[in-house]
């Protein structure tokens, strides 16, 4: 795939390429921006551009076409999804509105658009925790991450009711559990290690820092020492190594791969943008139902 042909391509399409931190490494070279999944959806309003190109899963491609309707988003691999997202739904969020009646829906990023416009709250995983202590409740159904769900409980004093008791990230339950983590802290006994909180309990317990993505690069810089363990998905390892050359920083394990994340390449790209294949199209309703969920847990934030 040539370079040059895809910067003339994103010249004629007036676009923009938005990588999440877990892409490939030569798709985090070519983007224009590198971040988490609400990063990109805002970074993408301040750009110049008729076209965005999302290179990350289905429900991040949904997110920036939410909150950027106008503009053509394209999704360069269809079939790359994310299973925690793809475990809710709307009938399942309709069930427990009817069945826990006034007790607040909060629902992760990792969802589909149209669960977000069903639920009361939006959270990513660095806003979780605030949020809902915000809300100042004794319960709250939250969904669909059950790891997120233990998090909340071993934080805030609120009762969670999980909206999918059995839903989680295989690469963060899995591949980063606590063996993973305590054979990498053999290997590297002086590093700080960070952690993703979709990682289980035991293995939050052990880590000096728990944060989203974003929260760990940043923590890379804020924190002292010089040498970092990171606990999530071994693509953002690329992208602190990048940010911070004079630190060593190594994934907890080399094999916390999402293999959907990594269905996207810069070939793939190019071909989206050659044809203007694979756009994110929504109902104009449920983008209006998502906004004002998302925009409304924003501003309870500030």
């Amino acid at each position: 795939m040539s370079i040059e042909l895809l910067e003339n391509l994103k010249r004629r399409r007036r676009a923009v390429i938005l990588a999440h931190n877990y892409q490939l490494p030569e798709v985090q070279d070519l983007a224009d921006f590198v971040g988490d999944s609400l990063e990109m959806a805002f970074r993408a309003v301040d750009l110049d551009a008729d076209v965005i190109v999302v290179a990350g899963v289905r429900f991040m491609a949904e997110l920036v076409a939410a909150i950027n309707p106008d503009r053509i988003v394209l999704h360069p691999e269809p079939s790359s999804r994310c299973p925690l997202a793809d475990s809710v739904n709307v009938g399942l969020v309709s069930d427990f509105r009817s069945r826990f009646k006034g007790v607040p829906i909060v629902v992760y990023v990792n969802s589909p658009i149209e669960v977000k416009a069903a639920a009361d709250y939006f959270v990513t995983s660095s806003s979780i925790l605030r949020l809902v202590s915000k809300l100042n409740v004794e319960s709250v159904i939250f969904g669909p991450d059950r790891n997120l769900a233990d998090y909340i409980s071993e934080n805030l004093n609120v009762n969670v009711i999980p909206l999918s008791p059995e839903s989680h990230c295989p690469v963060h339950e899995y591949l980063l559990d606590e063996y993973y983590v305590l054979e990498a802290l053999k290997l590297h006994p002086n590093a700080k290690l960070l952690v993703h909180p979709e990682v289980p309990r035991s293995v939050r317990k052990l880590a000096y820092f728990v944060g989203s993505t974003s929260g760990m690069i940043r923590a890379i810089g804020d924190l002292e020492g010089d040498e970092f363990l990171l606990g999530t998905e071994e693509g953002l390892t690329y992208r602190a190594r990048k940010l911070y050359g004079g630190k060593r920083i190594f994934p907890v394990n080399y094999r916390a791969i999402c293999v959907d994340m990594k269905k996207i390449t810069p070939r793939k790209i190019t071909y989206c943008l050659e044809n203007l294949k694979f756009k994110v199209t929504l109902d104009r309703e449920i983008i209006s139902k998502a906004r004002e969920v998302i925009f409304s847990s924003l501003e309870l934030l500030e």
